[in-house]
């Protein structure tokens, strides 16, 4: 039903052949795949398309790797759908600025029809979407919000392209190349049951912030509580300017709140006039609170258990983590144990600079699809 692959070789053909072979089976219908940025891109994108010839394929850049041995760096993760189980159609989203409503519907039709076209399973209930976007692009509300209303009741998740942690360039990978600015949306149908799930460990503490100076376009803040933005959150944490970096950032979170849930608005980086700028979308007049870490590995787990009652031990999660996360664990020394949970729930996905849940974009949560073993928890529990 899936197969999974990885390769840490530093040859892009080396990759693509790794690849082809742990992959390729009569019944493949599709591959997803994350790799790190360090890749002559041009070079592999020519040696993925050349090993898997017909079959659809689709990827992204990263932040980080999640693969079956649990978080990676530096290589390439691949999961492989057998059309048997899996009907799958993708496209491609090249101006992503120009993006409407109308665009989002006859793209969901399209993609729609295209699943039916393998007739497994009723679309509605039996389909999820993917998102897989450029990282630095800053249109991913403008895409999101388009896609959100033509899906309607179908769940949709996904992840913002990363570049191992230089924020440069970020790419989404279609037709045999890798592309900046652009967007890819994947609807699998299956007759698997399944979850689109999101999760985070952050806290609400007391402090807030309003944003009273903003541009957000490009997602920057000029003022926070009237003051330059980076001295007024630097005061918040206690530190200098100098001393601000993602560390800092992915410890003292701030967020939006929205009815009871809060929604995370990560910092990216501080600019020479002072203000800051952010990976999700920033509004004059938005209050922002102050957040702090939770413990991360009770939340995962209670995430996970719950996942297991409904659908039994997991086939495949695909998981979009946020890169800021990962900082975390590697700082406290729960890389290896974090990594092991992650090899055991079958996580296949990458660190992202920015994450998608249904319609919303947000930051430092884990977000993604557990996918269940044929018969759920009563069934089999054979892992293909």
């Amino acid at each position: 039903m899936v197969r999974t692959a990885m390769s840490d070789a530093r040859d892009p053909e080396r990759v693509a052949q790794d690849l082809a072979r742990q992959l390729i089976h009569p019944h493949l219908g599709f591959v997803l795949f994350f790799c790190s940025a360090e890749y002559d891109l041009p070079v592999l994108g020519d040696a993925l398309h050349q090993y898997f010839g017909g079959v659809r394929m689709v990827g992204c850049t990263s932040a980080g790797e999640i693969t079956a041995q649990g978080y990676g760096r530096s290589c390439v993760t691949a999961v492989g759908f057998d059309h048997r189980s899996f009907s799958i159609a993708c496209e491609l989203i090249d101006e992503m600025d120009r993006f409407s409503l109308i665009d989002a519907q006859q793209l969901v039709e399209r993609l729609g029809s295209d699943c039916r076209s393998n007739s497994l399973a009723p679309i509605k209930d039996h389909s999820f979407a993917l998102t897989l976007l450029d990282g630095l692009s800053s249109r991913e509300e403008i895409v999101l919000s388009a896609l959100s209303a033509a899906f309607g009741s179908i769940p949709h998740f996904g992840g913002s392209a990363g570049d191992d942690n230089h924020l440069t360039n970020t790419h989404v990978y279609y037709d045999g190349q890798f592309r900046s600015g652009a967007a890819i949306v994947v609807l699998i149908n299956t007759w698997l049951e399944f979850e689109v799930f999101t999760t985070h460990h952050i806290l609400p503490r007391t402090e807030k912030l309003v944003v009273t100076r903003a541009d957000s376009h490009a997602r920057r803040v000029y003022e926070l509580n009237a003051e330059p933005a980076a001295e007024e959150y630097a005061r918040l944490i206690g530190v200098g300017v100098d001393e601000l970096d993602h560390r800092l950032f992915a410890a003292h979170p701030l967020a939006v709140r929205i009815n009871e849930h809060y929604y995370v608005r990560s910092i990216q980086k501080v600019n020479d006039d002072l203000s800051l700028t952010f990976y999700c979308a920033v509004e004059n007049g938005i209050v922002l609170t102050a957040m702090r870490p939770g413990p991360l590995m009770p939340n995962l787990e209670a995430l996970f258990e719950r996942l297991e009652q409904r659908l039994g031990a997991p086939l495949l999660t695909i998981g979009c983590d946020c890169f800021l996360r990962r900082l975390e664990i590697e700082g406290n020394g729960s890389t290896a144990d974090t990594s092991a949970f992650l090899k055991r729930q079958q996580v296949i996905g990458f660190n992202t600079y920015g994450e998608q849940f249904n319609g919303m974009h947000i930051n430092q949560t884990f977000t993604g699809v557990a996918i269940g073993r044929p018969g759920g928890r009563a069934g089999e529990r054979s892992a293909r």
